[in-house]
């Protein structure tokens, strides 16, 4: 381990470490690395803070991380210690306090015939073999379930073997999305099926709606394993959980089995998905895929496993929707009634972020009932805060309105197909002879925008007028913050100071400068194809992101509990400025209400100032100076900030004060500028498009 790392397991500074290096002539030798990074023996060093009575000030979770990463070569996998987290998790706290007093060689026996109790229940599980040089990670794993919970201890475990890739397609998937496909199946299906199951996360969320017979299939044996974990933990007593490790499209581990539902986040673009091996396949009854459609073999996959009248709901990339390669078999499902509806998300709803995946919702035919003959169409963007869908900038998925928006459509619209009213701009059930075209394109917007004419021109018309008098107010408001100046000459010539860089300042204790911890967002709940969030119950703090900073909005980003600890936490009248300096929009704020409490993001510094000596809008005023960023920043085409090179002027507190003012009112008129221009861009295309789709009239000449 470093000393970084001693210094962090020890609670103590880096510079504390050095002391005893240098001060203590039995602190231990360093075990490998180089005379400037030398790297020490965990257990040595453990043993001789211990002589001292200084203990560890790791959470036990942090302790995990660290034995995971320094335990040696050839110690247990993660899939063998997945096992012992289910063994340890039906234990009660007092067996795992007694455990954890065992000496090293007791340790290890007792967690080989705890991880082989439980091993029946945990796909392909060979038998578990813990050694001598595993006693430490099994202390450290232990302990972490009894103190922070078994899902904790999962959330390391995968941080350290599901990297978030595209090699092995594992992403994780915010816990919003899977409530919500698991919501939009009907009524209470008992049974379900998720066949890209990955860690568990769509089936974790049918559970929750009373689904009592689980069945999951990945081809990742670690995410298969993880998944049966997980699920045999949260899915309550009674719940049947069967997860099999294969490739569901080559190797069915369920070839006789249908479902009452079927739930899947299948891998897209695979054009390697079995099209050689699977031509007469029986699953194809909509058509054969072409190599490139992969997403629609997953789609008959779904059907063929359903028994009649049942649902499944899938999450797909846009291109599934036009793809002329899958034409024919679009067609074919919508035809026999099959597809029930498409809903667009929003970007950033889950990998790949910028894009909008889309959720189709499927049923297999009843041979008793007529095919259906509409098609329910939801479009869930939200245009005036997508770009590229009539807004500038982005920001955070709105669960909230997503979910309401989809799921309200979909049950209107399930309880009475034909009596389906539209939704201006959201919501439009398309027959199936319009759709039966050339392209037969099922893309959520172009249906729902060839609605444009069903719109109320009286409403259009009021949104329009609210518009147009939002802009002329904050035109009024930037013309009188114009107006205002808060500035004067300085004289002949410019003014000229002392300046201190922010490392001496930070040495004098004039400010902090923070930033968050870089770590993998792989952390628990990796999902094959795209992925899921963490497991239920798991804390979500908001988290302020370069995005954010850019984008003029409050903190977006989410941090699961094994993240957090590496971020710090924001207070009011922080200075947070972007780490990449390029770009458009602004490079800095001032922490307020909105942002105090929220965690700090990879990609931005955070700037604490002593009240006492340094002005927070004076400092940020200078800080995001062109020219003191220029001179703070490396690279050519996308420049990296360098904190501690940008300089700030030495002034008294009063003067920086009357500065600070200045730079506030400089940032209000940016900031209603920002707001001016997004209002215009709003009035623009309400009105554009009342024009062109015959709600409005130009006013005679």
């Amino acid at each position: 381990m470093t000393a970084a790392e001693i210094s962090r397991i020890a609670g103590v500074t880096r510079a504390t470490v050095s002391n005893w290096r240098r001060r203590h002539d039995d602190f231990p030798a360093p075990s490998g690395g180089t005379d400037s990074s030398p790297l020490y023996d965990l257990e040595e060093v453990r043993a001789w803070l211990a002589s001292r009575g200084q203990h560890t000030a790791a959470t036990p979770s942090g302790e995990l991380r660290t034995t995971l990463r320094l335990r040696e070569q050839g110690g247990a996998g993660v899939s063998d210690l997945l096992v012992l987290v289910l063994a340890a998790a039906r234990r009660p706290a007092d067996d795992l306090a007694g455990l954890l007093a065992l000496p090293g060689d007791d340790l290890v026996k007792q967690a080989n015939d705890a991880a082989a109790g439980v091993a029946d229940v945990v796909p392909d599980t060979e038998p578990v073999r813990f050694t001598a040089a595993d006693a430490t990670v099994l202390r450290a794993l232990l302990l972490c379930v009894r103190d922070e919970g078994p899902q904790t201890t999962l959330g390391v475990l995968a941080e350290r073997e599901l990297e978030d890739s595209a090699a092995t397609g594992a992403y994780r998937t915010p816990a919003p999305l899977a409530d919500l496909l698991a919501r939009l199946v009907p009524g209470s299906p008992a049974r379900v099926l998720d066949p890209a199951c990955g860690s568990g996360t769509l089936l974790t969320a049918a559970a929750a709606r009373g689904a009592r017979e689980l069945y999951g299939q990945d081809s990742l044996p670690v995410q298969a394993r993880r998944a049966a974990v997980d699920l045999l933990l949260t899915a309550g007593e009674g719940a049947g959980v069967t997860v099999r490790t294969g490739d569901s499209l080559r190797a069915d581990a369920f070839p006789d089995l249908t479902v009452d539902a079927v739930l899947c986040n299948p891998p897209y673009g695979d054009r390697d998905w079995g099209h050689d091996d699977l031509a007469y396949d029986s699953r194809w009854a909509y058509g054969f895929p072409p190599r490139a459609e992969s997403e629609l073999a997953w789609v008959q996959h779904a059907l063929a496993h359903l028994e009649p009248g049942g649902h499944a709901v899938l999450l797909l990339p846009p291109a599934t929707a036009s793809r002329s390669s899958g034409r024919r078999i679009r067609a074919e499902l919508i035809r026999s009634g099959a597809l029930r509806a498409v809903a667009a998300l929003p970007p950033g709803a889950a990998i790949p972020l910028h894009i909008g995946l889309q959720v189709w919702i499927l049923q297999r035919p009843e041979p008793t009932r007529p095919a259906y003959q509409t098609v329910l169409f939801v479009d869930a963007v939200d245009e005036s805060s997508t770009p590229g869908r009539g807004g500038t900038r982005s920001g955070s998925v709105d669960w909230a309105r997503v979910t309401e928006q989809i799921l309200s459509a979909w049950t209107a619209y399930a309880e009475d197909p034909d009596g389906f009213e539209a939704q201006a701009g959201v919501a439009r059930a398309v027959s199936v002879v319009d759709l039966l075209d050339e392209v037969v394109d099922v893309t959520p917007a172009r249906q729902v925008r060839a609605s444009q004419a069903d719109i109320d021109p009286q409403e259009l018309a009021r949104e329009a007028t609210s518009a147009r008098e939002g802009l002329a107010a904050a035109v009024r408001t930037v013309a009188e913050l114009a107006g205002t100046a808060a500035w004067e000459v300085a004289g002949a010539s410019a003014r000229d100071w002392r300046t201190a860089t922010v490392s001496d300042l930070a040495r004098g204790g004039a400010l902090k400068v923070l930033r968050a911890v870089p770590v993998s967002p792989r952390a628990a709940g990796a999902e094959t194809g795209h992925t899921e969030a963490g497991a239920d119950g798991m804390d979500r703090r908001p988290v302020l992101t370069g995005r954010d900073i850019a984008g003029g909005s409050g903190p977006t980003g989410q941090a699961l509990d094994v993240q957090a600890e590496q971020m710090p936490e924001i207070a009011k009248d922080d200075v947070l400025v972007r780490n990449l300096v390029g770009g458009t929009g602004p490079v800095a704020r001032v922490a307020g209400e909105t942002e105090a409490g929220a965690l700090l993001g990879a990609g931005v510094h955070l700037f604490r100032p002593d009240p006492a000596r340094l002005d927070p809008w004076f400092l940020l005023g200078f800080l995001s100076a062109e020219a003191n960023l220029a001179g703070a920043s490396t690279g050519s085409s996308t420049l990296h900030l360098t904190p501690g090179r940008l300089r700030v002027p030495l002034l008294p507190l009063e003067e920086q004060r009357r500065y600070g003012e200045a730079f506030r009112h400089v940032e209000a008129l940016r900031e209603q500028a920002r707001r001016t221009r997004d209002l215009a861009e709003e009035t623009a295309r309400l009105v554009s498009g009342g024009l062109t789709g015959g709600q409005l009239v130009p006013r005679p000449a």
